[in-house]
């Protein structure tokens, strides 16, 4: 039987490899081979499963997945998307339930300088324009097309169409 390692000692290996760049650099490709990660531009804890289209200028934070497998996932250029978001284009509750025997695969579109704030969730078959805010914690599922500056809130999403675009109105 394999020998597992005690929680005290990776927590040393994890603290060694925060001071030594060495080790840092050996230790994250074998992370990223052992919990079979790719290597991403944003970081090697962000999920991308499929080839999403994702644009220019993008941040993704930490523990955030984006699943693009065999459909479409377009994510804008100058786009914010927070820690711990899901980006989900499939749906498999039908194929579990015995309604189907195949995932459901919607795709999703995020427009140009599109905000998605922290623990968020966007399921398939939303397409949110430009200059939008996703409040933290939102469920956004069924959606459909949100226009341009909108805020999207809550569980069950509400959109409030327009939103920044009157706030920056009042601004100028």
């Amino acid at each position: 039987m394999e020998k597992f390692m005690k929680k005290e000692e990776i927590l040393k290996i994890i603290h060694l490899a925060r001071k030594d760049s060495v080790v840092r650099k050996s230790l994250v490709p074998l992370l990223c081979e052992t919990l079979d990660l790719r290597e991403n531009p944003f970081h090697p804890l962000v999920f991308i499963n499929g080839c999403p289209c994702i644009g220019k200028n993008v941040y993704i934070g930490i523990f955030s997945e984006i699943n693009a497998r065999k459909i479409r996932v377009k994510i804008g250029d100058n786009c914010d998307i927070a820690s711990f978001v899901s980006i989900n284009a499939a749906d498999s509750y039908k194929r579990c339930i015995g309604l189907s025997r195949e995932i459901e695969r919607r795709e999703i579109v995020l427009g140009n300088s599109v905000f998605v704030g922290s623990h968020s969730f966007i399921g398939g078959g939303n397409r949110i324009g430009h200059h939008s805010v996703v409040g933290a914690g939102t469920i956004l599922i069924n959606g459909g097309d949100i226009p341009p500056y909108s805020l999207i809130i809550g569980n069950p999403a509400v959109v409030k169409k327009g939103y920044f675009k009157k706030s920056l109105r009042n601004k100028i």
